[in-house]
């Protein structure tokens, strides 16, 4: 037992940051969708974004602690990532989409319940933002009907903000 006396103190110790740094990122969250008017779905999905890495990060930490050797983590680690790599080069406008939507809680001006105009030459858009998912903002127009808009070309389009 006392072989293992350091690496299950160490392992507690990881458990413990993880959860202070929960906490802390979780606190911070909240903070930044209050001050800059974000709704409880968006700070929900960046919470989520945010706990999944501490996990990731967390998991890694407890196999080198027992004993893991770094190269074979390196290499099933990389061998994941080709592979996900792999099936999202097949689907690459899930992975724009969802950074896009990130994009769109930290850094556009634009919120829900805003009043809109889509500036498309084929397809102009104008009506309210009715709701901001991880792939698609949703506009509803003057006539009820609704309007979905992928992330990332909302980000590429420009956009008017009519005052309400």
């Amino acid at each position: 037992m006392e072989e293992y006396t350091l690496h299950i103190i160490e392992t507690i110790v990881v458990i413990f940051a993880y959860i202070v740094f929960k906490y802390i990122t979780k606190k911070a969250t909240k903070r930044v969708a209050l001050k800059f008017s974000k709704s409880k779905a968006r700070v929900s999905i960046i919470s989520k974004i945010i706990n999944l890495i501490l996990v990731t990060m967390s998991l890694t930490l407890i196999l080198l602690i027992w004993g893991v050797k770094q190269s074979e983590l390196m290499f099933f680690i990389t061998s994941i990532l080709t592979v996900l790599g792999i099936a999202f080069f097949a689907q690459w406008s899930i992975i724009s989409n969802i950074t896009a939507t990130l994009i769109i809680y930290f850094n556009h001006p634009a919120k829900i319940g805003d009043k809109i105009e889509i500036f498309d030459v084929d397809h102009p858009v104008v009506g309210r933002i009715h709701d901001i998912g991880i792939f698609f903002v949703t506009v509803k127009n003057k006539d009820g009907a609704r309007i979905t808009i992928p992330s990332n070309l909302f980000i590429q389009k420009m956009i008017i903000r009519k005052e309400n």
